[in-house]
């Protein structure tokens, strides 16, 4: 449900994006509707409207969610006040590549591995695999802001497309790939070391 939740805002945004351009009377004033600008309002809007609800019934939101939405305010900020749509384009790098950093981190900071904080109240596993998992994550990350900013300069015609299904086709196949990986240590509580296959 929270990554549903979580997708709302960029659904919107891939609909109004695909709308045909056009102008509507809106008590009055007439508003743009249709193309990359009104699609980037709705998704400033619709993601303070989301962040804002879940905020207000849960008394907090994770460091996630205020990464993604301070992300959202700032480069669709942007993209609206230049009238550029580059701004947008660098929105998944940077918070891709900053997740990949904020994991990174936590091999030198803390005294647990930034997976383990996540998942270790769910799942107790030996350290090697904690450890590779983090790595997982790093790649992943770096691979996803790899992946859209090639798409989003190289293929500028299929990049919101890739925006909002090629990114969540890649958390799925990965969270798949993740499950497997997992399933094989979930009874494996002692911290070994790893069998050589792995």
């Amino acid at each position: 449900m929270k990554q549903f939740i979580d997708f709302i805002p960029l659904l919107l945004f891939f609909i109004v994006y695909k709308l045909d351009p056009k102008v509507i009377d809106l008590a009055g004033h007439e508003l743009n509707v249709g193309g990359i600008y009104s699609a980037t309002a709705v998704l400033i809007i619709s993601s303070v409207v989301v962040y804002g609800a879940i905020f207000i019934s849960q008394r907090k939101l994770e460091k996630s969610q205020w990464l993604t939405l301070v992300a959202c305010l700032v480069f669709g900020s942007l993209t609206l006040a230049f009238h550029s749509e580059t701004f947008l384009k660098w929105k998944a790098p940077v918070v891709n590549w900053l997740f990949a950093l904020a994991f990174i981190g936590s091999h030198f900071i803390g005294d647990r591995l930034l997976i383990k904080r996540i998942m270790g109240h769910a799942l107790t596993l030996p350290e090697p695999v904690w450890t590779r998992l983090n790595l997982a994550w790093i790649a992943f990350f770096i691979f996803c802001g790899a992946a859209n900013l090639f798409v989003a300069f190289t293929f500028q015609d299929y990049w919101v497309d890739f925006k909002v299904f090629g990114s969540l086709g890649m958390t799925v196949l990965f969270l798949v790939a993740q499950g497997i990986y997992l399933s094989r240590h979930l009874h494996d509580t002692e911290p070994t070391t790893p069998k050589t296959e792995d």
